[in-house]
């Protein structure tokens, strides 16, 4: 005989098919799967939030926002779903939803209108381009915003100073000081940053050098990074993993000498800006430094 299910066992299957679909990268059947259990068992959460998950990374901010509310009023106290639509909230500009949310997962948003204002502090986030993708550090602006405050390097398509949406998931780790801190995958650019980033290399100096021209772009509402120092290539397990774990070696490569060369990112709003700055800092320098041709990478984008 044929085994009849009731309505939970019929919602149960429609909702592993739309898991299976969406392991097998057919979002659009998943999301077909998800819809057919939440017609026959609306009051479930699950493929509603399965549905909002799907909408999130496909940066369908209102569809998301639906199916996690939805979600939401199914399961209040659904963590997942609170703050995924705590995120698609920020995405659109509802803050009056977003502080909901934010608030009914436990965190102690203010009250106000406008832009959340909660400093969370210093975070890596990974940001995606068309040719890599980059941990940056940035400061969290609030539970799914943050500036970024490295200088990235052009092939990841960011610049200091962009406003980015983050995801809320961990997907990888870091170290800040002694204290481990998660790593954050970037959603979506909000507003891009006005300041270019440009690259210059520098030799016949001291690490002490460059770290007085880095102070130096700091006071003139830009930034530098001494990218020979700062950054190392990681293989993607331990990029989302713990790099500092044990595990097998990223070899740093060739360090450079006692006076370099030394390769800069810098991010500045205008090129002249930063020709400044190095003129007068080469003015103080070592009289063997040898400075090379400021080159552009990547524009910043006028405010309208």
């Amino acid at each position: 005989m044929p085994i009849r299910l009731g309505k939970a066992g019929k919602a149960t299957a429609f909702n592993e098919l739309g898991r299976r679909r969406d392991d097998e990268g057919d979002q659009d059947g998943a999301l077909e799967a998800y819809a057919q259990a939440s017609a026959v068992h609306p009051y479930w959460a699950a493929p509603w939030y399965n549905a909002g998950l799907i909408h999130k990374y496909r940066g369908e901010w209102a569809a998301s926002l639906q199916a996690n509310a939805r979600a939401v009023q199914c399961e209040p106290d659904n963590q997942g779903a609170l703050w995924n639509l705590g995120i698609a909230a920020t995405a659109l500009g509802d803050w009056a939803t977003a502080r909901r949310a934010w608030r009914q997962y436990g965190i102690g948003i203010p009250d106000g209108e406008g832009p959340i204002d909660f400093f969370v502090g210093l975070t890596p986030i990974r940001v995606h381009g068309d040719e890599a993708s980059e941990v940056v550090w940035a400061d969290r602006i609030d539970p799914a915003r943050a500036i970024l405050r490295s200088v990235p390097t052009p092939a990841c398509g960011h610049r200091w100073g962009d406003l980015v949406l983050h995801d809320g998931a961990a997907n990888g780790y870091r170290m800040r000081g002694d204290r481990e801190v998660p790593v954050f995958d970037a959603l979506e650019l909000i507003a891009p940053s006005e300041h270019g980033t440009y690259e210059v290399t520098i030799e016949g100096v001291a690490q002490e050098d460059i770290d007085a021209l880095i102070r130096r772009f700091e006071a003139a509402d830009a930034s530098a990074e001494n990218w020979t120092t700062s950054m190392q290539v990681l293989c993607r397990a331990c990029s989302e993993g713990r790099p500092h774990g044990e595990g097998h070696n990223h070899e740093p490569g060739e360090p450079p000498g006692a006076r370099g060369p030394w390769r800069l990112g810098i991010a500045a709003r205008e090129e002249g800006a930063a020709l400044r700055i190095l003129a007068e800092w080469r003015e103080t320098a070592a009289p063997g430094c040898v400075l090379g041709e400021l080159r552009c990478l990547l524009m910043g984008v006028p405010r309208t």
